[in-house]
């Protein structure tokens, strides 16, 4: 209604330069009395998120012009914490009625809405008209913008936009110092409005700054419930189509190329073959028949391909989980950290799975210890994870960044791990051990054949790095996008389109692996346990080159511990995608294997 309060919660400072986040009142602005921190979720305090109130006072649809906030001398050391800040173009982010602040950019070419930027810049470089030297200017007079929609029934409104362009401006007034001085350079009854920044405020040792803003509201079209579709204006809808349909001709191809090895050529060989065991001519064998009973031998270091295999069982649960709640809504940026938040969460419950899938593997193998399967499991990769996060961590804590985890929620990660997943991989173990071991369709020799000289392109090496190609191409599109959300600061929110590509990955990387496994086995090489899954899983190594390339190219990332931190989460996502592309080939040449050995008649 007319007239209530609405409360402006104050969030970090951020920066695309440096990617540390600090919290708002890490620099002198002007204070409420007493500060009350927001509760933050888990996925907020990950994300460095520190909510606070200010002492911005609006009433709803009643403007206001010229209001003082307060007064900073700067001293030395204030001047050149603001310095620095403008230097590394830090933007201030304030939240009202959980919209997140954001300033009104005009697009120059053509017509339409202007862009949107989140947060306005702390200040800005620049020099005065006829010299050289470079100066630091603050924004110290914000001009706000809350747009409203109108109920026609009652005459209540609700909050649809939050906007705020930001002026630099060397207030004067006269006499003496009070908090309800007239500014001369401001004064709503002289119609004195600041309209630019002509006359700005320098940042320098000794200089007053009065800290002044304006509200005014606006009745918009837009309705509530579609308030948020102004801030998730995808502008290159095309592009995801043509990265969709250039994942798609990936797929197709590749489905062509499976379809003719499974019709063609399994079905003449295995007709033959089941024609030559009756006209005793077995001798004559040749292509991948030669190898079955060496197929299904226990590879070297089977148990660690059966904890790989389980986590990345739980890697694709994670995402597809995910995946189906985003593409449901539940996870829209309005719900700040959800999405990290559920990524965690999920991730723990699926070590049920996790353990399940490992220990069944481990069982097949003849293996007898499921204990230490499950414990390697539920360690081998939180802890590379663990470890990776905990020396970033330490880094941003050195540089008193509000983007460090605290010591509670540092405590409520181990608790997840140790206390929920840890227990869940040890049950899904159990389970999964208890259950009979699978048969192999045909039975193993006790002496393993010689494999014979491959060709150069049947090289392990080759063929992996080959294999990776194509599940990487059918993503990385889409890949540029998620990284500009995570790294530029921008909302990404279109899971439809991610889910459609994460399907595209899914088919690429088992046909990929099928084919390349069919290959292996024609060239008798019955070594494919550990070569499937590292066939698609080298595809993370592209993304971490890709990763590389889009460091040097799109960002502008100096400080070396920002450097540190865009590498190592890198690494950590590579790693995780190396985990998941990884499983999901093998499990393809698994299914792949067993079905064309159990269908040809063996003696």
């Amino acid at each position: 209604m007319q007239g209530d309060p609405l409360s402006v919660k104050v969030n970090k400072l951020t920066s695309i330069k440096t990617q540390l986040p600090y919290s708002y009142y890490s620099l002198p602005f002007c204070q409420p009395k007493t500060i009350v921190d927001s509760r933050e979720n888990l996925g907020e305090v990950l994300r460095g998120d520190r909510i606070e109130n200010s002492p911005y006072v609006f009433k709803m649809r009643e403007p206001q012009m010229c209001n003082v906030l307060c007064r900073v001398t700067l001293d030395a050391k204030i001047a050149k914490e603001f310095k620095d800040k403008i230097e590394d173009e830090y933007r201030v982010n304030m939240i009202l009625d959980n919209l997140p602040l954001v300033v009104p950019i005009p697009r120059q070419e053509q017509e339409g809405p202007p862009m949107y930027q989140q947060g306005f810049h702390i200040g800005l470089k620049g020099q005065y008209s006829g010299s050289k030297d470079e100066k630091y200017f603050i924004h110290n007079h914000l001009s706000f913008t809350v747009k409203f929609h109108k109920d026609e029934q009652t005459d209540s409104a609700r909050i649809v936009g939050f906007e705020v362009t930001p002026f630099s401006v060397k207030h004067e007034f006269e006499g003496q110092w009070s908090e309800n001085v007239r500014l001369t350079t401001c004064d709503p009854h002289a119609q004195r409005t600041v309209s630019n920044s002509n006359s700005p405020q320098e940042v320098e040792e000794k200089q007053e700054v009065i800290f002044t803003y304006d509200v005014a509201f606006q009745e918009s079209e837009v309705k509530w419930a579609s308030r948020w579709d102004t801030y998730l204006l995808m502008t290159d809808d095309q592009i995801h189509w043509f990265s969709i349909v250039n994942s798609l001709m990936i797929v197709l191809f590749l489905s062509g190329m499976v379809a003719m090895i499974m019709l063609r050529t399994l079905y003449r060989d295995i007709s033959k073959y089941n024609e030559l065991e009756t006209q005793e001519e077995a001798q004559e064998e040749t292509g991948w028949k030669l190898v079955h009973a060496d197929v299904f031998r226990p590879p070297t270091n089977s148990d660690m391909l059966c904890v790989y295999v389980g986590t990345g069982f739980q890697f694709f649960g994670m995402v597809l989980v995910t995946m189906i709640f985003a593409v449901l809504g539940f996870l829209s940026p309005s719900n700040r950290g959800g999405l990290m938040t559920a990524l965690l969460l999920i991730w723990v419950f699926m070590g049920l799975f996790a353990g399940y899938a490992a220990a069944r593997l481990y069982k097949m193998f003849k293996g007898t210890e499921w204990k230490k399967i499950a414990l390697k499991t539920a360690f081998l990769f939180p802890s590379a994870v663990f470890a990776v996060f905990f020396v970033l961590n330490a880094l941003i804590w050195g540089q008193k960044s509000s983007g460090a985890v605290p010591f509670g929620t540092m405590f409520a990660l181990v608790f997840l791990w140790f206390g929920i997943s840890v227990p869940l991989v040890f049950v899904g173990s159990y389970v999964g051990f208890k259950k009979p071991a699978m048969e192999d369709p045909v039975k193993t020799n006790k002496i393993p054949r010689q494999i014979p000289d491959q060709t150069w392109y049947m090289n392990p090496i080759f063929s992996i790095l080959i294999g990776g190609i194509l599940p990487f191409g059918a993503v990385f599109i889409e890949l540029f996008f998620i990284l500009t959300s995570i790294w530029l600061n921008q909302f990404y929110y279109i899971f439809g389109f991610l889910f459609i590509v994460f399907i595209i990955l899914l088919v690429t990387c088992a046909e990929i692996t099928i084919v390349l496994c069919y290959f292996q086995l024609c060239s008798e090489d019955y070594l494919w346990w550990w070569r499937s899954y590292l066939t698609s899983g080298s595809s993370a190594l592209y993304l971490f080159l890709y990763a590389t390339f889009y460091f040097f190219t799109k960002l502008e990332i100096t400080k070396p511990v920002s450097g540190a931190l865009y590498f190592g989460y890198m690494l950590i996502a590579s790693y995780a995608f190396f985990v998941l592309t990884g499983t999901i080939g093998f499990y393809a040449c698994f299914w792949f294997t067993r079905l064309i050995y159990s269908s040809v008649k063996i003696d």
